[in-house]
């Protein structure tokens, strides 16, 4: 399925998100963040309106402030939340911390986080690196899960024993090459620049705001950690997709690289319900790129899940 585009151009609001439909006249302000603590670290979050709740995960090089645009249509009617994963700003930050791809801490911090804030079962919208992390959340705690919208996790593991699995990850990692050995450095002036446009296409940096670069820059701590850990990166596999029964919605951007595509073509095989959307005039960053179309989408697919 392919989602239409419908133009916008939402002034993004960096520090705030107004509410005004009907009953409801919220802000929410950066004087209102929350924190809570969440196996073992301390974890920033905004939310906003009533019902249902939904949890918002941020992608790499990003941080809760990703979803501002976003929140104010679900909050309409769900109970939204966002927050910063760990070694993600507002939160404590340090190269030597937690690496943006270790999904399976970030997943056992998402668990945390929900009972932390007294909740039992949620819904799930996460993009990239976050919603590799919702993968292994929803896997290992299946019974916390009402549905997940997930835009292109990068879910390499399961990629592994497929066919042309091993050229796909050759590939993507030779992409990526340039933007790790500036990483490993520190060197974030150049390597933020080339990782994103390794992600999402060349030029994909330079289309990006003022505001999503500056965020860009407060998150570089988790990258650098990811450039430079010797920790093992845990593969998410199909034998633990299978395990996940609530509904998935995956999406992907119609320009996005091939190695997204062909991760969400395992998730399809090997998840138990799950449907797909290919999103129109957006790369890897589909939220952000065309966020009329996604959010009509996931608020479709929430609707009926």
């Amino acid at each position: 399925m392919k989602i239409d585009t419908y133009p916008a151009n939402f002034a993004r609001a960096a520090f705030a998100v107004l509410i005004i439909n009907g009953s409801i006249n919220t802000v929410a302000t950066a004087d209102e963040i929350r924190r809570v603590s969440a196996n073992g670290t301390v974890l920033a979050y905004i939310e906003l309106g009533q019902g249902e709740p939904v949890i918002f995960v941020h992608g790499g090089l990003q941080d809760y402030r990703m979803w501002l645009e976003h929140l104010p249509k679900f909050a309409r009617r769900y109970h939204v939340i966002a927050y910063s994963r760990r070694n993600n700003y507002p939160n404590e930050t340090s190269p030597d911390g937690m690496p943006d791809g270790a999904a399976d801490v970030h997943g056992e911090d998402l668990a945390a986080f929900v009972r932390a804030l007294g909740l039992s079962k949620v819904r799930i919208v996460a993009h990239s690196s976050g919603a590799h992390a919702a993968l292994f959340f929803a896997a290992s705690h299946p019974d916390m899960v009402v549905s997940l919208a997930l835009n292109e996790p990068p879910a390499a593991g399961i990629l592994v024993g497929t066919q042309n699995g091993a050229e796909t990850l050759k590939e993507f990692a030779i992409r990526l090459a340039p933007a790790r050995e500036a990483l490993k450095v520190g060197d974030t002036k150049n390597g933020i620049p080339l990782f994103v446009d390794g992600v999402g296409g060349l030029g994909a940096y330079d289309r990006r705001s003022a505001a999503d670069k500056n965020m860009n820059a407060d998150n570089a701590a988790s990258y650098l950690a990811d450039a430079t850990t010797k920790r093992p990166r845990a593969a998410f596999t199909c034998d633990m997709a299978k395990a996940i029964a609530a509904p998935v919605l995956l999406s992907n951007g119609e320009r996005s690289q091939h190695f997204f595509f062909r991760i969400n073509d395992q998730l399809i095989a090997c998840l138990p319900n799950s449907e797909r959307i290919v999103v129109a005039q957006s790369s890897h960053t589909v939220p952000s790129e065309n966020p009329d179309a996604y959010d009509q989408a996931v608020l479709t697919f929430l609707a009926m899940h």
